[in-house]
């Protein structure tokens, strides 16, 4: 058929980019869930070239699922959109499989016509139980409940942003044909911030920023990374759930612009050994009333008291929720000391081992960085159990807890009996979610060899959560 005879939205990345920073001043500034609700469907009404919507929400593990609803369908049912929740991993057992998918209609995208397709928009869900409250694994819902309720109560803002490291390789399907091949190639070698203009590495880079800026990230900056073949897009700060929805965009981009290449981009921690992996640099602060509170000229290293606390709470914690930020067996290769890992249990403002840095910072910028998450972590449950446990967890009695000689895990065996014994785990999930969390890792540990060794085993690649095959899976 005749793309002639279609009459789809596709707009200017220059248009695209004007929508989508509109909606997310619309979600800073609060406005009214009904209001901008009554607008969106206005909107859907009106336009006549957008044929579908995209829904999106993520599974327990942090893996992204689609649903394409038919505009005029969505328009008249959207407040009773059922799904089978017994098909996605770590939801619902058979029995009980309906769920439903409400619009967070504030979360809503606009995309370029040439990556995601003509004539769509995107918008995240809330997931819904069938009693019409919101779905317990559903750690979007979760994190957005206690953001909105800390902003209730305290009045306060969660802030956060994202440098989220990954590899471009050769071929559209490089981690699912890695069995066969035992190795991923590299497309560009040049290293940190060496790439030359038009070269497959810069040419992704260049087209994926591109996409990011039309859809309101707000770009920084990008460059290719240490490793081969390893880059990194930088955006600004934004509130915790917007932030945590555009990891899962970010990510989704990435695959997306390189599968249009022919190639494919990984957020596996460590596929390639003896290079530096991948991390997901997670920097955060609290405002209230527009004050960052972490900020103080006169505290040490400019933390404030209030930052130093948050500090503490999630250095008490931090082998509790380790599994959280290193959720895959592969995860545990990078957390190796002779590439600037960092899998120790202190606090230091230069020491790149150290599982968090207090960078430098004013006013507006000051934060602490969480430098110990793997990019294929749930950016939901990464997001949730930083905040939750740096303003409510406990603070142990540890002699210079700040520079301590502790660290982290070196494998997730290890991992998983810390998080299963841990009882903040269980006030932070309630023992059901965090069972099933349990039982999700262990059974993808289960697949793989309990060494890992030196080279990266193709099971631990094959049965990865963001790479795993459905059919292979059941076959095991």
């Amino acid at each position: 058929m005749s793309n002639e005879l279609r009459n789809f939205l596709a707009l200017s990345y220059e248009e695209l980019e004007e929508l989508n920073l509109k909606a997310k001043e619309q979600r800073k500034k609060r406005t009214p869930f009904g209001k901008i609700q009554e607008e969106r469907l206005k909107y859907l009404t009106d336009e006549k070239r957008i044929k579908a919507v995209t829904v999106l929400f993520s599974d327990l593990e942090g893996r992204l699922h689609m649903l394409d609803y038919d505009k005029k369908f969505l328009i008249k049912s959207y407040d009773n959109l059922t799904f089978d929740g017994s098909s996605i991993r770590g939801f619902t057992a058979q029995r009980e499989s309906d769920l439903r998918l409400g619009m967070d209609w504030a979360s809503f995208y606009w995309g370029p016509a040439d990556i995601f397709g003509g004539g769509k928009v995107l918008v995240f869900g809330d997931v819904i139980d069938k009693d019409g409250t919101p779905y317990n694994a559903d750690i979007r819902g979760v994190l957005k409940g206690y953001a909105d309720s800390l902003y209730k109560k305290e009045d306060y803002t969660l802030n956060a942003a994202n440098e989220i490291e990954g590899f471009l390789f050769k071929g559209p399907d490089a981690e699912r044909q890695y069995h066969e091949n035992q190795k991923f190639e590299y497309v560009n070698t040049g290293g940190y911030y060496h790439s030359l203009p038009g070269d497959p590495l810069r040419t992704f880079i260049d087209t994926t920023a591109e996409v990011q800026r039309a859809m309101g990230f707000q770009n920084e900056k990008d460059h290719p990374e240490v490793a081969p073949s390893q880059f990194e897009i930088n955006y600004s700060y934004t509130d915790v759930v917007g932030a945590a929805d555009q990891i899962q965009l970010y990510k989704l981009i990435c695959r997306q612009v390189a599968n249009k290449m022919g190639l494919t981009a990984s957020f596996l921690p460590k596929p390639v050994v003896g290079v530096n992996g991948s991390g997901m640099h997670t920097n955060v602060s609290v405002s209230k009333d527009g004050k960052n509170l972490f900020w103080d000229p006169k505290g040490e290293e400019q933390l404030s008291k209030f930052g130093w606390a948050f500090v503490d709470r999630v250095l008490t914690h931090g082998n509790d929720l380790c599994l959280l930020m290193n959720s895959s067996v592969n995860a545990y290769r990078r957390l190796d000391p002779h590439f600037e890992a960092p899998n120790q249990l202190k606090a230091s403002p230069v020491d790149r081992g150290a599982m968090i840095r207090v960078p430098i910072g004013n006013e507006r910028s000051m934060r602490v960085e969480f430098r110990a998450v793997a990019p294929d972590a749930n950016p939901y449950l990464v997001m949730y159990s930083i905040f939750k446990t740096g303003l409510e967890g406990e603070t142990a009695k540890i002699k210079n807890l700040r520079s301590a000689e502790r660290y982290l895990p070196d494998n997730i065996y290890t991992a998983i009996e810390n998080f299963e014994k841990a009882e903040w785990m269980t006030k932070l999930f309630g023992g059901d979610v965090k069972g099933r969390y349990a039982d999700l890792k262990r059974a993808s540990a289960d697949r793989c060899a309990r060494s890992l060794g030196t080279i990266v085993k193709a099971p631990e690649v094959q049965f990865h959560h963001e790479v795993y095959n459905q059919f292979l899976w059941n076959m095991f």
